[in-house]
């Protein structure tokens, strides 16, 4: 063993997830579960470690620059590098190139880390969790309605309050590339721009897409060298902005009179706008918005995004598009595919900035009480039947008396504690504390003595009616057993 003590430490970039954050995070994804389950996607698992060949050549520079290569005994063989991935969507490609008897359409869901070597910032981690829903095999605008439905109910599901999913179609984009007069190899680098524009706004987008800019930390950002013609042409474009999806797609259709194929990307559009209208999605939740780029280079239709309308700072926390060229790498045909993914980091970072997270320390709702050694058959006879009766419940396993287990019980965010003692066991009974009652009677009772006397939250019941009580009490504090 060597000596001298490891210096405890996180990797730049990375973070510990502590139980509060892993039961919020639970929460959410059992919501988004239930939903994606509701539509009838069912989940799919990959390993973390693809080769590079699989991850790369198919989603742009940008992203692949930004992958975690992975050491390899092998390495000296070009075709056994590895690296991390760095989505789901390429993986669930490769999937579906490899397991030919997987049925067409294939929906599935998927929730696991993938991992960047982006620069890390406020918020921005190295490694993080998507969860995403993917149809593959149906080239129907009503995979792609399905998709926008399910983020629609998602969102709802979690209760976010107000937001905004956008929508728009790379086809429609690529036809901006004509209309402005701009070479079609310059297409990819002006999209990836463009995906910036709500993360950087409009004056950097400008600058990047002309004569670059330095940014906040002096680094050059490269300017593409568009002229103040084209780039009037994409701002006219992105200006094609109504609160009626109908309206948009007439002032676009419009615009775009004169170019080849615009008709077609366009009625893709309205489709999806009437089969949405047809499902009571309206304009107040889902908009057509010209503006939606996404990063990734293999988007080929659709694409759409989520904004949380109470929490825009936080930007995209959903979004995703279809990608009928990416499984062809692998297969050599064409396969259609659709889907969307979660940013979980950065939604339930904006769902807990906005108090719509429930936050807990503990599973558990219930903590009995270790207050005589010599009753402890007693005790672990009451967390059996409450466990038994499906209660979530804890057993004291510390040491001290009845008020650090109180402070341990309301640190933990355990609402209900059950006290038994030599005096309640003779009597036949059980004493039950609701800590939440507790605190807002404490609040209102001004002498101490006033407190002791009236016990607030705390009840004595016959000993047989244990799981009765405790599930009224946990019903009236508006906790589930």
């Amino acid at each position: 063993m060597g000596g001298g003590k490891v210096k405890a430490r996180l990797g730049r970039g990375f973070r510990d997830l502590l139980p509060e954050q892993m039961l919020a995070r639970q929460w959410m994804i059992d919501v988004i579960r239930r939903v994606y389950e509701g539509y009838g996607f069912v989940p799919l698992d990959t390993p973390a470690v693809e080769y590079l060949d699989v991850l790369t050549g198919s989603s742009g520079d940008e992203t692949e620059h930004s992958i975690f290569e992975v050491a390899n005994p092998e390495m000296h063989k070009e075709e056994r590098k590895l690296g991390l991935r760095f989505d789901l969507t390429v993986p669930l490609a490769r999937v579906m190139a490899q397991y030919a008897d997987l049925p067409r359409p294939f929906r599935r869901y998927q929730v696991c880390s993938v991992w960047r070597t982006d620069k890390p910032g406020p918020g921005r981690f190295r490694e993080f969790t998507q969860f995403d829903l993917d149809t593959v095999g149906s080239k129907s605008e009503l995979a792609d309605t399905e998709i926008i439905a399910g983020m629609c109910d998602t969102l709802d599901g979690l209760k976010v309050g107000g937001y905004r999913v956008r929508y728009s179609s790379r086809r429609v984009l690529n036809l901006l590339i004509p209309f402005a007069g701009i070479p079609e190899e310059q297409s990819p680098e002006v999209f990836r721009v463009l995906d910036k524009l709500d993360k950087i706004g409009v004056k950097k987008v400008r600058l990047e897409l002309t004569t670059g800019y330095k940014d906040e930390s002096g680094d050059p950002i490269k300017g593409l060298g568009l002229s103040s013609d084209q780039v009037g042409k994409i701002e006219r474009f992105l200006d094609v902005r109504a609160d009626e999806r109908g309206e948009v797609l007439v002032r676009l259709r419009e615009m775009l009179c004169g170019v080849a194929s615009a008709e077609e990307e366009i009625d893709t559009l309205d489709r999806i706008s009437r089969h949405l209208q047809t499902l009571g999605y309206g304009d107040d939740r889902v908009v057509v918005d010209l503006s939606i780029a996404r990063g990734m280079a293999y988007y080929t239709g659709p694409v759409f995004e989520a904004i949380l309308l109470d929490a825009p700072e936080f930007g995209t926390v959903f979004g995703g598009g279809r990608y009928d060229e990416l499984v062809m790498r692998f297969l050599g045909q064409r396969i259609p595919a659709t889907g969307a993914s979660i940013g979980v980091d950065r939604l339930l970072a904006a769902l807990v900035h906005l108090g719509r997270v429930p936050l807990h320390s503990s599973t558990a709702k219930v903590l009995v009480t270790t207050m005589d050694s010599s009753l402890n058959d007693e005790y672990l006879g009451l967390a059996y039947e409450l466990r038994r009766a499906n209660i979530p419940t804890e057993l004291f396993l510390g040491s001290g008396g009845v008020g650090k287990q109180m402070k341990y019980a309301d640190r933990q965010g355990i609402p209900v504690a059950v006290l038994l003692g030599e005096d309640e066991k003779n009597k036949g009974v059980v004493t039950l504390k609701s800590l939440e009652e507790g605190r807002a009677r404490s609040g209102e009772l001004a002498e101490r003595k006033d407190w002791i006397q009236e016990r607030p939250g705390q009840i004595e019941v016959p000993r047989s009616d244990l799981v009765s009580a405790v599930k009224a009490m946990l019903f009236d504090t508006g906790e589930t057993s």
